[in-house]
């Protein structure tokens, strides 16, 4: 069993690699250089990767094309923006890092992946190194900010008991609620499933907003009633009231990335076979809004879509003063 350090590092995992220092992958990654880990990161953005290792002074920069620079590592914890950059930076044919890790070393996919592409990436890995684990470990949060304060939720799938009990005290360091849901690919069917429920209420709240505008209702005080009543849900209590009424559209969320989890909740609700034309619903209307949003939208700009299509524009509210 792990030992466990004053300073929260273990015996069996001392040094992470850590890829994908983006909006959710910084502030966890904070988490884990807090608690005494030895980083080694890298991040597309070199300027990104700099900072942060001049922030934390347990963190290596390891340059794009050094493919040696993880070959020590105990964990490589993967936060990108799909599984098939999380395949190519394991098994791309040159660059690829799996077949320069030592023997036994764990990955940690915190990305939102594809159940089924993380399992076939598995399948890949054990053809590189038979001796390396796999772990899916996608994270939510409760609240705007909880990731840099330590209170992720990490849904974890993991097929390798032993590499799971390794890898716990990591895992806890980067959230207060770490729930194991099965074997591989049930962390991220877990991460698909959330996000799905989360997005059916973004889009029925797009449409209360517009339609209780034009009766003569006021779009905050709306959010204020539904955030006391059954209405309420994560855009309602945070996103939408903070960055979405306000036009701020700063969440730190892209559009684009959640149409693409709505594309892999698509995929397994199908392939479960549950007979529901939600799904595709949710797929078609936030491909509609992302055309309209532009690349690089906020997903709060998925609103956009609405006012186009109804030619109404929300009534502006004030930035709250908790935001």
């Amino acid at each position: 069993m792990a030992t466990t350090h004053a300073n929260g590092a273990t015996e069996d995992v001392k040094t992470v690699g850590y890829i994908g220092l983006g909006n959710a992958g910084y502030p966890l990654a904070s988490t884990l250089s807090r608690a005494g880990y030895k980083l080694i990161v890298r991040d597309a953005d070199d300027a990104r990767t700099k900072n942060f290792a001049t922030g934390h002074n347990n963190a290596i920069v390891a340059s794009a094309d050094d493919v040696q620079a993880f070959k020590d590592v105990d964990v490589l914890v993967t936060m990108l923006p799909n599984g098939e950059i999380v395949r190519e930076v394991l098994l791309d044919s040159k660059t690829g890092l799996a077949k320069h890790l030592k023997d036994r070393a764990i990955i940690v996919d915190t990305s939102s992946s594809s159940p089924f592409h993380t399992r076939e990436t598995a399948e890949l890995l054990s053809g590189v190194n038979s001796t390396l684990t796999i772990i899916d470990s996608p994270i939510t949060q409760a609240y705007q900010h909880a990731l840099a304060k330590g209170d992720a939720t990490l849904m974890v799938g993991c097929s390798n008991p032993v590499a799971l009990e390794k890898v716990m005290p990591m895992l806890k360091t980067m959230g207060r609620h770490v729930h194991v849901m099965g074997e591989l690919g049930a962390g991220h069917a877990m991460k698909t499933l959330n996000n799905y429920t989360s997005a059916a209420s973004i889009l029925g709240l797009c449409d209360a907003l517009i339609a209780g505008q034009k009766f003569g209702l006021e779009p905050e005080k709306m959010v204020e009633v539904m955030n006391v009543g059954t209405g309420v849900n994560f855009s309602t209590k945070e996103s939408f009231r903070t960055d979405g009424l306000t036009r701020r559209f700063q969440s730190g969320y892209q559009l684009s990335l959640l149409l693409k989890d709505m594309k892999i909740a698509k995929s397994v609700i199908e392939a479960m076979e549950v007979p529901s034309s939600l799904a595709g619903l949710i797929v078609d209307e936030l491909s509609s809004a992302d055309a309209i949003a532009g690349p690089g939208a906020d997903h709060t700009q998925v609103i956009q879509g609405w006012e186009k299509k109804t030619g109404v524009q929300l009534k502006r509210s004030e930035l709250p003063a908790d935001a």
